[in-house]
């Protein structure tokens, strides 16, 4: 039983970068798809924290991108070519969705990443994420589509209760 999320991610990353480019060159799509693979992973590992999640997950499928294509304008027909379309059946919308919001909001991010540190995933070796919570001024040019609160909104509001639930499950409680 696989129990690696690394075909999730890389899809997921993928979908980001091609539903919003950088511009500038080949460092900006490089610093562009980093924070987006960063804030992939982190969502990847809070959506599914243990072995029996990605193993669920990877027999299951993660039900591919075509809400998000439909969300975001994406030309279906663009999509003809199996290659093409192979790699979009392993995007994780949930996943995406919270990708979009620590994209968006830094303290979420920060939360995000501090819930993870403790978890199924982490190897004892700490991660930190540098680019998707402290970016500087050349990743934020980067990745200027990617991070913008305003585009990324149609996504982001797919799921951003369920990852603030998730953050913080004694908030709902209170409330």
């Amino acid at each position: 039983m696989l129990t690696d999320l690394s075909p999730l991610i890389a899809a997921t990353t993928q979908w980001l970068t091609h539903s919003y480019p950088a511009y500038g060159g080949a460092l900006a799509a490089a610093l562009s798809e980093v924070q987006a693979r960063q804030a992939v992973t982190v969502a990847a590992w809070l959506r599914y924290p243990t072995p029996t999640d990605v193993a669920l997950v990877q027999m299951a499928g993660p039900g591919g991108s075509a809400g998000l294509d439909w969300i975001t304008g994406a030309d279906a027909t663009a999509h003809d070519d199996a290659d093409d379309f192979a790699w979009r059946t392993w995007v994780d919308e949930v996943v995406a969705s919270w990708a979009a919001c620590l994209l968006s909001d830094a303290e979420l991010a920060r939360l995000a990443v501090a819930a993870i540190a403790e978890g199924a995933h982490s190897t004892g070796v700490p991660i930190e994420f540098r680019r998707l919570v402290a970016p500087d001024a050349h990743d934020r040019q980067a990745a200027a589509l990617l991070r913008h609160p305003d585009l990324l909104a149609p996504v982001a509001v797919l799921h951003r209760t369920a990852l603030h639930d998730h953050l913080d499950p004694g908030q709902a409680l209170i409330a």
